[in-house]
């Protein structure tokens, strides 16, 4: 029987599938499996532990923890029981949680390690704090789990029965670029109409499929994928940590995984990085692959001399890209943020399909998908719109949204729902064209500043195009209601000391590195070169290069990597008011 409520893609996946290893993760050193059936057995016992703590209909749960089994158990034996998940990113401060587990009246807390443990109790006032690892002070999930063991399923059945399609399965409180986080609600038919949705165009064989996941589970992107793979028979694994990425592909030979641009820049840096160690021919060989693949457009025919030689690159370079990723990959997908249109070209290239798509945590999330085909498949475009999603483009440009998969509001934020749900089009803040069915996202409506001289500066087109530079890592075109775009700079400090080893330039720390005057003679001329891809308002005409590199827990990215420009800001005022009083 198709699923009606998410947790009925459990009975559908042992009906279909019968997984042997539906999840998986690490412990000890070997990969722990749990098969559909064992999934099936500890929800259900679950759920019924949740009853005999009294917990209700309507009632939230917090849960904080990184990806693994355990995230997926309490979050599918909370919605058979009606009760409503509340996800928590691990990474943002104490004083958030806060302001989460009160706005959203949590009763009970689940955490994943001990740093999260003590975040948690400082804020967690009367609330019961349960944990996926033995912890003093927390009760252990698996003593949890006990209390249900012989308790009746048919109590459990008929609560099952009485949660509707459009009844609320969580609150998302997005990470926000600024402010405090809005609760996005989300009902069960608006995820797994998205499911639905993105299931028709993923590519791996359904049933066989191997997945490895290390986006947040607690962000809509990985947690419908989630969903997704369940639906689809594909045997999740989940990483060990981004440290392990690489180890864990090598293991795993994913066939598809969900990444953000972030992780693929710094994924290419490291690929050309260990090319600028080569020497001689092998050196040449590599940088001439490179340099074809940069070339490289899919929808197009690129030339019988073109293929001939993309064919040798493959052979020869290309290869080892892909025994990188594990060998067996057959589609990622990007999303959360733009990608750089020289990724997407090189990878197709190296016959590793990155399928750009873009949505929101209010749209479940996917609103539009590229296929993974070279047909389909249009550079600076992020796909089609997704079946049984609308799309229109309001005259000032912005996209609006119309759905099953867009949310039921924001939490106790009735102000703001009116403001972002008008006329039964959800308003995304975001910029865009359409052709046909494909979608092209060119800013961020509240990112877009204007200059002092009234002319609009659309700030992330421009990073994505100067971070193309191998001396450029991270961007930040500022200028609101000055009268030039400047820009903060991390460099590359990889990149950076190849140059300095070709040029003859003794390396000393990236600190001292950044004041010398040559380096910044060879920064200026690089973000000249860069400026030529932009109307002369739009040019960066000074910038402030930055010796710490921008991060989570610094508090200069979201969870999913954007830039959080009001902290970004606020953190280099000084350097900002340097830049415009030379």
């Amino acid at each position: 029987m198709k699923p009606s409520r998410l947790f009925d893609l459990i009975p559908y996946q042992i009906a279909t599938y019968d997984k042997e290893v539906a999840l998986s993760k690490k412990k000890n050193g070997k990969w722990k499996a749990y098969s559909s059936r064992d999934l099936k057995e500890i929800v259900d016992n679950l759920s019924l532990a949740f009853l005999k703590e009294g917990l209700e209909k309507g009632e939230k749960v917090a849960i904080i923890s990184e990806n693994c089994p355990e995230w997926n158990f309490i979050d599918l034996a909370l919605q058979q029981i009606g009760a409503i998940s509340v996800p928590v990113y691990p990474t943002i401060t104490s004083s958030d949680f806060e302001y989460i587990f009160d706005h959203a009246d949590v009763k009970m807390i689940f955490v994943g390690d001990q740093t999260i443990y003590d975040k948690a109790k400082e804020v967690c006032g009367q609330r019961t704090i349960y944990s996926f690892s033995h912890l003093d002070g927390a009760v252990f999930w698996e003593d949890f789990l006990a209390k249900g063991v012989n308790e009746s399923i048919a109590e459990l059945e008929l609560l099952k029965a009485a949660v509707k399609p459009d009844d609320l399965f969580t609150i998302i409180y997005t990470s926000g670029t600024t402010g405090r986080p809005k609760g996005v609600m989300l009902s069960h038919i608006n995820v797994l109409s998205n499911v639905e949705s993105i299931a028709s165009i993923m590519t791996p064989a359904t049933g066989s499929s191997r997945i490895l996941s290390f986006l947040p589970l607690c962000h809509i992107y990985e947690r419908t994928g989630a969903f997704c793979f369940m639906y689809l028979g594909f045997s999740i694994y989940y990483a060990e940590s981004l440290e392990m990425l690489g180890e864990n592909m090598k293991e795993i030979k994913p066939h598809a995984f969900n990444t953000v641009p972030r992780l693929l820049e710094k994924i290419y840096d490291k690929i050309v990085a260990r090319g600028y160690e080569l020497t001689g021919i092998k050196k040449g060989l590599f940088f001439w692959a490179l340099k074809l693949g940069l070339e490289y457009d899919p929808a197009k025919e690129m030339g019988a001399w073109y293929d001939f030689q993309l064919k040798i690159a493959n052979k020869l370079i290309f290869s080892k890209w892909r025994e990188a990723l594990g060998g067996e990959v057959l589609q990622i997908n990007s999303g959360a943020s733009a990608l750089q249109f020289r990724l997407a070209r090189v990878f197709w290239a190296a016959g590793i399909k990155v399928c750009e798509g873009y949505g929101l945590t209010e749209t479940s999330p996917v609103v539009s998908a590229s296929i993974c085909t070279r047909e389909e498949m249009r550079i600076g475009w992020v796909g089609k719109i997704v079946k049984d999603v609308k799309v229109k483009i309001a005259e000032d440009g912005e996209i609006l949204v119309q759905g099953s998969n867009v949310m039921q509001g924001y939490y106790r934020q009735p102000e703001m729902t009116a403001e972002a749900l008008k006329n039964g089009w959800f308003h995304t803040g975001d910029i865009g064209e359409l052709d046909g069915e494909f979608l092209k996202i060119t800013d961020r409506k509240k990112e877009m500043f204007k200059t002092s001289g009234g002319k609009y500066i659309a700030p992330q087109l421009m990073e994505n195009k100067f971070k193309e530079s191998t001396l450029i890592d991270q961007l930040m075109v500022v200028g609101e209601n000055r009268n030039f775009p400047a820009a903060l700079i991390v460099p590359a400090f990889e990149g950076l000391k190849d140059y300095c080893k070709h040029k003859g330039i003794p390396y000393t720390s990236d600190r001292e590195m950044i004041q010398r005057p040559d380096i910044l003679d060879k920064y200026d001329r690089e973000v000249e070169q860069l400026n030529k891809y932009f109307a002369k308002w739009e040019q960066v005409k000074r910038f402030s290069l930055l010796s710490a590199p921008w991060g989570i827990e610094s508090g200069e990215l979201t969870p999913t990597m954007k830039l959080k420009r009001k902290a970004i800001l606020q953190k280099y005022q000084a350097e900002i008011k340097l830049i415009y009083q030379e």
